[in-house]
């Protein structure tokens, strides 16, 4: 059953309101009002009154001006004006001044009261889906700025520095010394390929479809643990896994794996600088329908006046590690894509545990 539109009318005749509800008060929600205070404290309250009707002769002002008054303070709730006085100069007067959307005649029938109603309704959804778009596209067109301005940024610098780096190597005849240029380069070559790998996960995700199957997490660490095995190794980094798993678990194995590559990049990335008994941890557990994904550090941690942030798009929190912005971004893309939740609980400098839980489908 759909919901109860919500309707106010206000009114100075007793009278009037109490016909007016008793007539409709079993299809509607009705609320009424003697005077443009009562009326106006109505909408404070409800800010989903979806119609208003107003008598055009009231004392203190009238219903032109008091729809010129709310226009600004409540933009939303469609406005019928009820007037015995159906000159064409008040209708005009009522549409240019108070953005009336119609007029009802004074004394109403019931049907082009309904009427009245349900053709407000109508404008009003209309209305609402248009406000709702425009808000999209607004955020839409605030992110794609941003979106290319970091691109451009991000592939532009190493570019730059790979073309320095020649320049240098060219005008060289010291091998050493083209050799600590191509460490340079190297690293600028890195930097690119991990942000073009990143934007190749944001568009996989915008744009893929779940693919879902049967996931064995064991088997999924694999890799994931002969991969950074090898950081471990060269970065003196304490690598613990634990996966248990003892029932099956239906999900997106790509997704899942991008978020536990994700958070383990970022583990073993934002290490604290000479810091002794570095360690990383990632602990797997399905358990009554749902995974726990939970990946902690002993690094340097997240100022809590960045927590809210660090999943917006080409976000940033630290300077010590260049990133690409994506990677949490990311990975609460796929999250919220297979229907799940993402924690964290960060002490700067003491470390960092991300946990995510995912329901199985």
């Amino acid at each position: 059953m759909s919901e109860k539109i919500k309707i106010l009318y206000l009114d100075d005749e007793l009278n009037n309101l109490i016909g007016f509800k008793a007539s409709l008060r079993l299809d509607y929600i009705i609320y009424t009002a003697q005077n443009s205070t009562e009326a106006l404290a109505y909408l404070d309250k409800n800010p989903d009154i979806r119609v208003i009707f107003c008598d055009q002769r009231m004392p203190e002002k009238t219903g032109v001006e008091f729809f010129e008054e709310v226009r600004s303070i409540h933009p939303h709730p469609i406005r019928i004006l009820l007037t015995a006085y159906a000159d064409i100069e008040s209708v005009i007067d009522a549409i240019n001044r108070g953005n009336v959307f119609r007029y009802v005649k004074k004394p109403w029938l019931d049907t082009d009261i309904i009427s009245a109603i349900e053709e407000s309704n109508k404008f009003y959804l209309a209305n609402s889906m248009l406000s709702m778009k425009n808000e999209e596209l607004r955020k839409a067109y605030l992110e794609l700025d941003k979106f290319a301005y970091s691109v451009s940024h991000d592939i532009r610098g190493p570019l730059v520095g790979i073309s320095g780096g020649v320049d240098l190597a060219l005008q060289s005849n010291n091998i050493d010394e083209i050799k600590e240029i191509l460490l340079l380069m190297e690293k600028s070559v890195t930097k690119l390929d991990t942000f073009i790998l990143s934007m190749h996960d944001y568009y996989s995700l915008e744009r893929g479809e779940l693919k879902i199957t049967a996931i064995d997490f064991n088997e999924v660490v694999k890799e994931t643990e002969a991969i950074f095995a090898i950081y471990a190794k060269t970065a003196q980094i304490d690598f613990k896994i634990n996966v248990r798993q003892n029932e099956p678990f239906w999900s997106d194995v790509i997704s899942i794996n991008l978020i536990i590559n994700n958070l383990l990049t970022n583990a073993f990335k934002y290490q604290r600088k000479g810091a002794d008994n570095k360690k990383v941890t990632l602990d797997i557990e399905v358990f009554r329908g749902s995974v726990t994904i939970a990946v902690g550090d002993n690094g340097t941690g997240i100022e809590g006046k960045y927590i809210d942030e660090i999943f917006n798009l080409f976000f940033r929190a630290s300077i010590q590690e260049s990133g690409s912005g994506l990677g949490l971004f990311n990975v609460k893309s796929s999250v919220l894509k297979l229907n799940g939740t993402i924690d964290v609980n960060s002490v700067l400098d003491e470390g960092t545990t991300f946990t995510v839980v995912i329901p199985h489908k």
